[in-house]
């Protein structure tokens, strides 16, 4: 490319990223700060589903992608930092599309007994923790999903925003929208529709983006808070029991969380309407469905009709099957103590020949990829929640492995982590994908993710509005603190 196409280029950039200026708590784990940077000689996987480009130069200025293409051909001007990265992959920043500030620290401490104990389960807030890990892992930018602490949650939006804070950017959930006889001690319980309708109101009114409705809410309140959400120009998601999949899709759903496999109440036999049947009964509903059968074939069908998404969170049911994933050091190191042991103790609880956990994640895969195959817009997030063994940021990674495991190439995974959650959240032109103009929001890993999706684990550098943060020192930052703070 010759150099004066590169200098209209670099000219004709689009605005900076308007990142605020980092503060000492940022600014300790940047690596690369300056305002024109070139990434020579890496791989180039752009998060459209295309095969990888290799020996390619990504030149980035002022929090943008201003040049992407082949370095034997792509000059870089005098005035910028050069770096060599040889054997490198350069994916887009991941979206998170569902993540949480919380965690459940001590959930063999409190559901040991077998009996939730009032008030009830309480997970921990990691808003110190959590943001670091998201952003040492490769996302930078996630959907909080859910909010059990929404005042803490939305200053840790903002402190990152101010350059107070390392973390991605955050697309705010309000607290859960939940209906009576919740195991939960911090969601409230609403009483009615009209109770959900102000509820999302004030919550909107609260700076929160987005809306989650849980398990136990009614139709009545869940159409009323769709409805009001979308009077607002705003989303809602859901991981409903009480609602079937289908009266969801009727009240104007946007997205459904985990797959229906763990979570769609529709073929319990003698389902009532708005009541939440037992897990065991769900569960035994879903083995009897085969995937390519009518009924899953039909709900698929009206999911893609009405532009229902799917939010695809493998790893946090993965950890009920006896024997996987094998534990990582790295979250055992994050971990407080209390919090390692209640997860050791209750992945040693697991009956090792109880299958059914097994088939049940596998159908799950095999739901999401007919859903892809069908025209479905499949997003991607851990859920950092059950049994304590999903971690932030490495759960985001593990998930992506997963996709590939459930049958979807490695460059497919990859857009669904990063792509798919850009275009749900309405920033596609943005993030989501390495192009010029963009956000430079992307992710040096060592390795080739397109061959062995298991290097996605290999990140080096992550690069948030331009900056690149040492991936390492935000783990190390964080040892033992996950759990506590």
């Amino acid at each position: 490319m010759p150099r004066w196409i590169i200098g209209a280029l670099l000219v004709a950039v689009l605005p900076a990223a308007m990142a605020a200026t980092p503060g000492p708590d940022v600014s300790k784990f940047l690596v690369i700060s300056a305002p024109r940077v070139a990434l020579r000689h890496v791989r180039i996987i752009d998060g459209t589903g295309a095969a990888p480009s290799t020996d390619q130069t990504v030149i980035l200025v002022d929090g943008r992608i201003a040049v992407i293409g082949p370095t034997a051909t792509t000059p870089v001007p005098a005035d910028t930092e050069v770096h060599d990265y040889s054997g490198y992959s350069v994916l887009p920043g991941l979206v998170g599309m569902h993540d949480h500030l919380y965690y459940s620290a001590s959930n063999a401490l409190q559901r040991g007994t077998g009996t939730v104990l009032e008030p009830g389960v309480i997970v921990a807030e990691i808003a110190y923790s959590a943001p670091r890990l998201y952003l040492a892992a490769g996302v930078t930018t996630l959907r909080t999903t859910g909010s059990v602490e929404p005042y803490t949650d939305l200053k840790v939006q903002s402190r990152i925003e101010a350059g107070l804070m390392p973390g991605p950017h955050i697309d705010a959930t309000a607290p859960y929208l939940e209906g009576g006889k919740t195991p939960f001690a911090q969601m409230h319980e609403l009483a009615n529709a009209e109770e959900a309708r102000r509820f999302v109101g004030f919550w909107a009114d609260s700076g929160m983006t987005s809306f989650k409705a849980y398990m136990h809410l009614t139709r009545a309140e869940l159409s009323a808070a769709a409805s009001e959400a979308h009077r607002r120009g705003l989303k809602i998601t859901g991981h409903l029991c009480s609602v079937t999949w289908p009266e969801a899709i009727a009240a104007g759903i946007d997205d459904l969380e985990h797959g229906p496999v763990f979570t769609d109440s529709e073929f319990v036999a003698g389902k009532r309407a708005d009541d939440c049947p037992k897990a065991e009964d769900r569960q035994a509903s879903w083995l009897a469905e085969s995937i390519d059968g009518p009924r899953v074939t039909a709900l698929i069908r009206s999911l893609v009709a009405h532009h229902v998404a799917v939010t695809s969170t493998l790893p946090v049911f993965e950890l009920y099957v006896a024997g996987r994933p094998a534990p990582q050091r790295r979250s055992l190191e994050a971990m407080s103590s209390a919090a390692r042991e209640s997860y050791l103790t209750e992945r040693a609880m697991l009956k090792p020949n109880d299958a059914s956990e097994a088939v049940l994640l596998h159908k799950e895969m095999e739901f999401e990829r007919a859903f892809v195959a069908a025209g479905g817009l499949l997003l991607a997030g851990p859920d950092p929640t059950g049994n304590g063994g999903v971690l932030p940021g490495f759960g985001n990674q593990r998930e992506v492995e997963l996709l590939v495991e459930a049958g979807f190439s490695p460059v497919q995974a990859i857009q669904i982590a990063s792509e798919n959650g850009a275009r749900f959240l309405g920033r596609e032109k943005d993030i989501g994908t390495l192009a010029t103009g963009k956000r430079a929001d992307l992710v040096l890993v060592k390795g080739d993710p397109s061959v062995r999706i298991a290097d996605v684990e290999n990140v080096e550098i992550v690069f948030k509005d331009g900056l690149g943060y040492d991936s390492r020192r935000l783990i190390d930052s964080v040892s033992g603190q996950v759990g506590i703070r």
